[in-house]
């Protein structure tokens, strides 16, 4: 089998160039333009990143994509789906309202917002997953299988259940509707750790569910009410909070990458992963902590799990940076950066699994674009 073609360009720009005149030229040399666009509507799937996160990508990346779009006649818009946690994104308004105060009105992104799974994130279509193992239909926003093109514009982060946020991760989980993600977070269940909870009560701030209560100075997860959407675990000024079981993290990877299939399968679609500002967390949170290494580049091209295994390849090989979690969890112990950041998460799950049902294949050339 051929490898896949995975095309990059640094962060570096010459006096008189622009980065965005760099990502014009990667999607040109990287194929984008081979997809038939006329006519079509292109959903460019995004994270618009929650209000008081700084690490969520800028809407001038979004803006060149939706252009060039446009001028192959073809009719973007911006799209993500409800989340499960508490937060500015949790229905259409707010979500958008979200959206707006982080840049992303219509005239800076450069095409219309349309949130996936409709005002209160149950507009959804049973999608058969083709080969599925842990997913037999997933429940996808409707406007995004509503859409001929798929292209995913994505912040390349760390997280705290996947172990990094990339293409998979934001095709797969951020396409599910509300009702799609608890389905893919219900194996994992965390529990907490008695000793080192202090009961401060902030992973209860952020739990959807009502499912954490404080009690003789010790937070406890009824498991029956929690979904599994890892929010407390990050939350936890203590790091008592912890995953119940050594397989959770990994089923929603599986089901994660499952549910990017079935989004993707059938249609022409694209990615592009923009590897800057590293977080050691997910664009999910209100906060940011500083990036973990240096900013790296642009990752393009058609095949989702080449993208995502290329860009994770070139993080591992960066150094962290001074005075970051990067630094802390001693990334020099022998483990990547992530893995040291996340040790209860394996990332080669959903690339593993990902490449075993036909999503795309691990196995790339790297071509560098100017």
């Amino acid at each position: 089998m051929p490898k896949a073609r995975v095309f990059f360009t640094s962060m570096r720009c010459s006096l008189g160039d622009s980065l965005l005149m760099k990502l014009q030229r990667l999607l040109k040399a990287g194929g984008f333009e081979e997809i038939d666009f006329r006519k079509k509507f292109a959903a460019i799937k995004i994270h618009f990143g929650e209000p008081g996160n700084l690490a969520f990508l800028r809407p001038n990346f979004a803006r060149t994509v939706a252009q060039r779009i446009v001028q192959l006649k073809g009719h973007p818009f911006l799209t993500d789906c409800g989340t499960l946690y508490v937060g500015r994104r949790t229905d259409a308004l707010s979500h958008l309202d979200a959206a707006y105060e982080n840049g992303y009105g219509p005239y800076a992104a450069g095409c219309h917002i349309i949130i996936g799974d409709g005002l209160k994130g149950a507009d959804e279509l049973n999608v058969p997953v083709r080969g599925g193992v842990y997913v037999k239909s997933a429940k996808i926003g409707r406007a995004i299988m509503d859409a001929d093109v798929v292209v995913s514009l994505n912040h390349f982060k760390g997280h705290e259940v996947t172990g990094f946020g990339g293409a998979i991760k934001n095709v797969g989980m951020g396409s599910g509707s509300r009702a799609g993600k608890m389905a893919m977070h219900n194996d994992s269940k965390p529990q907490v750790s008695r000793k080192p909870c202090v009961g401060c009560g902030e992973c209860r701030k952020f739990c959807a569910q009502d499912a954490i209560t404080i009690a003789d100075g010790k937070a406890t997860i009824d498991h029956d009410k929690c979904v599994g959407c890892g929010r407390c675990l990050a939350s936890c000024p203590q790091h008592a909070i912890a995953n119940s079981w050594s397989s959770g993290p990994e089923r929603v990877s599986l089901k994660m990458t499952e549910y990017a299939l079935a989004v993707l399968d059938g249609r022409p679609n694209y990615h592009i992963n923009i590897v800057n500002q590293v977080s050691p967390y997910c664009d999910c949170h209100s906060e940011s902590d500083a990036a973990v290494i240096p900013d790296i580049g642009i990752f393009c091209g058609p095949d989702i799990v080449a993208v995502d295994r290329a860009s994770i390849d070139a993080v591992n090989r960066a150094m962290p940076l001074t005075g970051t979690l990067g630094e802390e969890a001693k990334v020099g112990n022998g483990k990547d950066v992530f893995t040291s950041i996340h040790p209860t998460t394996d990332w080669r799950s959903q690339l593993d699994h990902a490449e075993k049902i036909g999503l795309g294949i691990q196995d790339y050339e790297l071509v560098t674009v100017k």
